[in-house]
C-alpha cells in the first residue's frame, strides 16, 4: 500500500495530498479540484498528527474519522453548515465522551467538514486502513 499523507494547509480550505517536499516547504494537491500549491512547512497540519480532546485522553483524528464512518456506513456525514446545537449534538453521538470545554463548535465543524471530504473523494477507507496497519505495527513492536 502506498503510503498517504492526507494535510491541511492553514489559510486554504479544504484537505490536500502531500506530493513531495522540497528546501522551503511542501508541494500538495487538492483532493478537491485536484490543483497544486506549494506553501511553507509551518502552514502545514498532517490529519494523522492531530488528535481531539476527550475528558481522559486525545483521541487520534483518524479514530474519530473511524467512528463517524461506522455510524454512517461509510457514507457523507451531516452537512458541516448545519447549526452549532446540531453539529454538537451529532458529535456527541460519535464521541460521547469528549472534552466540551477544549473541542469548539468549529473544530467540530472542521472535522465534519474533512470527513465528509475524505469520503466524498474516495480517500476515507485508503486513509483509515492505512492508519489501523500502522497502529497494528506499533502494538507487534511493543
Amino acid at each position: 500500500m502506498k503510503e498517504l499523507k492526507i494535510i491541511s494547509i492553514s489559510g486554504k480550505s479544504g484537505l490536500y495530498k502531500l506530493l513531495t517536499t522540497t528546501k522551503s516547504g511542501i508541494i500538495a494537491e487538492s483532493l478537491i479540484d485536484k490543483k497544486r500549491v506549494m506553501t511553507p512547512f509551518p502552514n502545514v497540519s498532517a490529519l494523522d498528527e492531530i488528535a481531539v480532546y476527550s475528558v481522559d485522553d486525545e483521541i487520534p483524528l483518524w479514530r474519530v474519522f473511524k467512528k463517524i464512518a461506522e455510524k454512517e456506513d461509510f457514507k457523507p456525514a451531516i452537512d458541516h453548515k448545519s447549526d452549532k446545537n446540531t453539529l454538537t449534538a451529532y458529535f456527541k453521538e460519535v464521541m460521547p465522551d469528549y472534552d466540551e470545554e477544549r473541542v469548539y463548535p468549529s473544530h467540530i465543524k472542521k472535522i465534519i467538514q474533512w470527513y465528509n471530504i475524505l469520503q466524498k473523494t474516495g480517500y476515507l477507507k485508503d486513509f483509515l486502513e492505512q492508519k489501523e496497519a500502522e497502529n497494528e505495527e506499533t502494538k507487534n513492536e511493543e
